[in-house]
């Protein structure tokens, strides 16, 4: 074989090996853009759910995210149910959610459900109506009725309170309702944080703005941190106040709005 001959098939071999890496550089980019390579395609990072039920014991056990429109399906499901009528549809969510929410936690009653909502933007204000409520305030107790029936209610009285709150309370202006389970026990705080639960899940729907129950508070303002321990301003007065510390009663306020310009 001469010399030439060799050059060229040398040539013809480098040649066809930067076709071939040529070729699978072709294919991997290809199936990269179109997502039908053997490869795992890379999972797109996304928020958690904005709502979970603590379906574990203690503060270290499992919870289940659930989207808003679960939460209040489950949610209202459970009320429904306890109250001897047929709740929403609630295929599709973990029935280990559900036992949660109709049962509380096994060692103690209290807070297994929590969501993360946003105020409303460019919400007005409002002033009290006849009743001594805002109409958003009217619209939440009326849900709460839909829902839960007939309940015992206060915080607010034709013309509006003048006394018998905190300062700079939101039962002043009309903008808070008291929902009562008394006597304080077992059974009625229970059945107290069926509706406490409810609310959350529908805290944007309702425009809500605090929610107070059985020694906690969840505020659409701080709502990331989900319930936490509830303070009262005068609690030092009197320590085992459980009108105070919202023990008898799930206290729900609605967001004051904006007042426009004059």
């Amino acid at each position: 074989m001469s010399a030439l001959t060799g050059r060229i098939r040398r040539l013809a071999v480098a040649v066809a090996a930067v076709i071939v890496l040529a070729a699978g550089a072709y294919l991997v980019l290809s199936r990269s853009l179109s997502g039908t390579g053997t490869e795992p395609e890379r999972a797109v990072a996304r928020p958690d759910p904005p709502c979970s039920v603590h379906i574990g014991t203690g503060e270290d056990g499992a919870s289940v995210g659930l989207s808003v429109e679960d939460a209040r399906r489950a949610t209202t499901a459970v009320a429904l149910e306890a109250a001897g009528g047929k709740g929403p549809d609630t295929s599709g969510i973990d029935p280990a959610v559900l036992e949660r929410l109709r049962e509380g936690p096994p060692e103690d009653a209290g807070p297994s459900l929590t969501c993360r909502a946003a105020t409303t933007e460019g919400l007005e204000s409002e002033e009290f109506s006849a009743s001594g409520l805002t109409p958003r305030a009217e619209a939440v107790l009326t849900a709460v009725t839909d829902t839960f029936g007939e309940q015992s209610v206060g915080g607010f009285q034709p013309g509006g309170l003048t006394s018998g709150h905190g300062t700079d309370s939101a039962h002043y202006l009309g903008a808070a309702v008291d929902v009562f389970f008394r006597p304080v026990s077992e059974e009625n705080r229970r059945q107290g944080w069926l509706l406490a639960h409810w609310l959350v899940a529908h805290a944007e729907q309702f425009h809500l703005a605090n929610i107070i129950f059985d020694d906690r508070i969840w505020s659409i303002s701080d709502s990331q941190g989900g319930w936490a321990r509830y303070q009262p301003p005068s609690i030092g007065v009197d320590p085992d106040n459980e009108i105070l510390r919202h023990v008898d009663h799930v206290h729900v306020d609605v967001q004051l709005g904006e007042k426009g310009d004059p």
